[in-house]
């Protein structure tokens, strides 16, 4: 009897380590899975997800997800294939109406210098207006395309954020105080540099002080920060938190700004994330604060 018994003890304990050992294939199947899984979505590669266990649950659950797989990269090379033939087709499309603009513009030009009436002539600026606007537009479109076509072209170098941000202000600060905008500028003395491409740089800080151009009641503070961190900051009466929050958005414009491309700012923050940082807005008692930040 006693024999008996311990034959059953060691058949329950055999059963209890296999089950013990089943789960932990089971263990080491599930976690080579969730890793593998994790680096393919991720990584542009063709390697598939290969585990070690043979467990036929484990094996089936893996050829499974690989098939996905497989959906998921053709999915992703469709997208990648098509997102680049958009962008070329919307540079060749802006390039090619330049050309055409160009020449109206030209054609309005020796208009202006020819005897007219009055209802001529009251017709003729709107018509300038316009084209002026559609030139303005079609110039934003060409560089927003350039600028996503090329973005590893951008070569970093050592830049002075107060040195950049100066000249911007100086290009731009016969404009600004012509719109009744004296800009109250705070930046420390030592210089404050990151490893950053000059021109695109340069690029941010002018869309940001042409977005002030049209949106300010009257005033801009900006603030460069001793940790990099920069604040522009101007009233704006006209915008409320929902357009503030579409204001990086492609082609967003707000009808006080009806002569906006609506590109400027998706440009900025375009070109801010390609150098790593990062640019927020937001409305604090009809205060617009954009800030940037570069790590």
């Amino acid at each position: 009897m006693d024999i008996l018994l311990w034959v059953i003890i060691g058949i329950l304990f055999g059963i209890v380590v296999l089950q013990r050992i089943k789960i932990y294939l089971l263990q080491k199947g599930a976690k080579e899975i969730a890793e593998a899984f994790a680096d393919r979505v991720t990584a542009d590669t063709n390697t598939l997800i290969d585990i070690s266990t043979h467990d036929s649950y484990m094996r089936s659950l893996a050829s499974a997800i690989n098939e996905q797989l497989r959906e998921l990269r053709k999915q992703r090379h469709r997208y990648l294939n098509g997102d680049r033939e958009l962008k070329a087709a919307v540079t060749n499309i802006s390039h090619d109406l330049r050309t055409p603009l160009t020449a109206i513009c030209g054609y309005m030009d020796l208009l202006e210098q020819e005897e007219k009436s009055e209802s001529v002539a009251r017709y003729l600026s709107l018509i300038a207006n316009r084209t002026e606007a559609l030139k303005q537009l079609t110039e934003e479109l060409f560089r927003y395309s350039v600028i996503l076509s090329t973005k590893e072209e951008m070569e970093p170098e050592a830049v002075s954020l107060n040195g950049v941000l100066e000249e911007s202000i100086a290009g731009l600060y016969g404009a600004l105080v012509g719109r009744g905008i004296t800009p109250v500028i705070s930046m420390p003395e030592k210089k404050i540099e990151r490893k950053l491409n000059k021109a695109a740089l340069s690029r941010v800080f002018n869309n940001i002080l042409s977005n002030a151009l049209k949106y300010s009641d009257g005033d801009l503070e900006i603030t460069l920060q001793e940790d990099g961190g920069i604040i522009f900051a101007n009233t704006a009466s006209g915008l409320n938190e929902v357009q503030v929050g579409k204001l990086f958005d492609r082609f967003f414009t707000v009808e006080a700004a009806r002569n906006s491309s609506g590109l400027g700012l998706s440009i900025a923050k375009t070109l801010v994330e390609h150098m790593g940082g990062s640019i927020t807005a937001r409305l604090e008692e009809q205060k617009l604060k954009i800030v940037i930040n570069f790590k």
